[in-house]
């Protein structure tokens, strides 16, 4: 078993300047003995975040029947099955529950955690779930605008006594969220890459997470950081998270035709003496955090085993590569913008 030094790392916010933020992101269409596995393997290896994923079915269509974990129970199940690494979704829809709701959540499940929730919010986008619920699901641009009111909702309430606002979906009236989370700021995650999207990110996150290859997340941050700028923000203030589809192999055929079979996503494949290399070419991009999918990693013990090693190539980009030093050490809070 392959354990990280995790002496001096603790809790969500910890700051990543000196190495890359190495999380596992769990799929909830599996069983809870299996989750739970991954999850106390993570803690206790050093890895430094555990996600999952908020949906309550597949996205194959209106027929869908796999077995799936509704995600606000599971990161609870986890904060108390854990006791060192972050724990979060990735990402909350938004159309599913009201902010209000949501932060009331949050900041219970901080409690929970001893202070580990990163709270991941989205716009939603999954039709089949939406349709089974009769819950609606709006054109983008509204689903964006519901988003950023969202952000502004959860982060008032996490943080004022009490709460009035008047948006165009969302309304309160001296509302309360009590008691405050432990964390003086719970890590507020935005999740998606369209240029609207990356505008909310600039002004109400402070941290972003996308799908994407080294290149295109280079292209999405370049996008995020004029967004920034609109805004009078440091962009190195935005911790810059990404995932892919991720298969360890020393077989090259098989590593070519799993490229191949995903062919439009983002997703890597390859050695473990490869990984540092594929991490380098993330954070050369922007990533402080490099997401990986459990979806192609095995069961049991192959998955274990697949997890140490890739969690001890970071631990070989990180004694080999001095740049990482230099980036963003504190995280930087979303410039005040009025409602």
């Amino acid at each position: 078993m392959v354990r990280r030094d995790i002496d001096s790392v603790s809790v969500a916010s910890t700051p990543y300047s000196y190495y890359m933020r190495m999380a596992i992101w769990i799929s909830s269409r599996q069983p809870w003995h299996e989750i739970d596995d991954i999850a106390q393997h993570a803690d206790t290896t050093g890895w430094d975040r555990l996600y999952v994923s908020d949906h309550f079915m597949g996205d194959r269509g209106p027929k869908e029947r796999t077995p799936t974990l509704e995600a606000t129970a599971l990161v609870c199940a986890i904060a108390q099955r854990t006791s060192r690494i972050g724990i979060g979704p990735l990402v909350l829809g938004n159309t599913y529950r009201h902010p209000a709701v949501v932060a009331n959540w949050a900041a219970t499940t901080d409690h929970l955690s001893g202070g580990r929730l990163i709270l991941g919010l989205g716009a939603s986008w999954q039709a089949n779930e939406h349709d089974q619920y009769g819950i609606v699901l709006p054109p983008p641009a509204e689903r964006l605008k519901r988003l950023e009111e969202a952000c502004q909702v959860v982060r008032s309430l996490l943080e004022d006594n009490e709460v009035t606002f008047d948006g165009q979906t969302y309304r309160l009236l001296g509302a309360i969220c009590e008691p405050k989370p432990v964390q003086a700021r719970v890590p507020l995650l935005v999740g998606g890459s369209g240029d609207r999207l990356l505008g909310i990110v600039a002004r109400r996150a402070d941290e972003w997470n996308c799908w994407a290859s080294p290149d295109h997340l280079r292209n999405r941050r370049s996008v995020l950081v004029e967004a920034c700028n609109r805004v009078g923000r440091d962009p190195a203030g935005v911790a810059c998270s990404v995932q892919a589809y991720t298969m360890l192999t020393d077989d090259r055929r098989r590593a070519r035709a799993f490229m191949i079979a995903l062919r439009g996503r983002a997703r890597w494949a390859g050695s473990a003496e490869e990984y540092p290399d594929a991490i380098d070419a993330w954070a050369s991009a922007g990533a402080t955090e490099i997401v990986v999918p459990d979806l192609f990693l095995g069961t049991g013990t192959a998955r274990r085993d697949v997890m140490d090693a890739l969690l001890e190539a970071s631990r070989i980009h990180e004694a080999g590569l001095t740049p990482l030093a230099k980036s963003p050490a504190v995280q930087q809070a979303p410039p005040e913008v009025a409602h």
